[in-house]
């Protein structure tokens, strides 16, 4: 019996230090970025910070690429679940303003692993059957704001997303001024907390 069990534990071993690894590379290349940059994410530089060989890292992720890929979907695991606690803990007090200032603090507090998520070329599709289950998380979290506005909360959604997207991007590259951040959020967050009002049936001449 201990003969027949000893395969499937070398199996699950040889699966967590695969998982073990992959992790490590994917927080040696966030570390790295917030500190440098992405064009100093390089396949060689990875191999001297972690002290895997180069050929280790191309088994995992293919691809410096794939690396930069795999570190988005984490920003949008990390974001998905930043907007949901932001949105739960609100609940009905102003959770559209409890996510917009969610979102923006996690784009100004982590700029370079936003920029992967939105800025650089990534081998998935948005807004598709393909898409990873990561990003429909973090969509799904401000689409829930909208469910109760009108016919079309997925439009509503995707411009309050956009918005968001807007301030934050024109904020890490200095296309904003910071002084007005607050008046920013706080007009966003006052156009998209009033539902749209169904219009009243036409009542019929007796």
């Amino acid at each position: 019996m201990k003969d027949a069990l000893e395969p499937n534990r070398i199996a699950q071993r040889k699966l967590r230090d695969n998982l073990a690894r992959r992790e490590n590379i994917i927080r040696a290349a966030r570390r790295i970025a917030e500190l440098d940059g992405w064009s100093n994410v390089t396949v060689r530089r990875l191999s001297d910070e972690i002290s895997y060989s180069q050929p280790v890292l191309y088994s995992h992720f293919g691809s410096r690429e794939g690396v930069v890929a795999a570190v988005a979907i984490v920003g949008f695991e990390e974001l998905g679940l930043a907007l949901e606690t932001a949105r739960k803990r609100a609940k009905r007090s102003s959770p559209v303003e409890a996510v917009a200032s969610a979102y923006l603090t996690f784009a100004a507090s982590f700029p370079a692993m936003y920029e992967a998520m939105f800025s650089l070329s990534l081998g998935f599709p948005f807004g598709d059957a393909a898409t990873p289950p990561a990003l429909r998380f973090a969509f799904s979290q401000i689409l829930e704001l909208f469910q109760e506005h009108g016919p079309n909360p997925e439009v509503l959604a995707e411009l309050f997303w956009a918005s968001l997207h807007g301030i934050a991007e024109l904020t890490r590259t200095r296309r904003l001024p910071p002084i007005r951040q607050k008046e920013r959020t706080k007009t966003l967050v006052h156009l998209f907390s009033t539902p749209s009002k169904k219009p009243r049936p036409v009542s019929k001449a007796k």
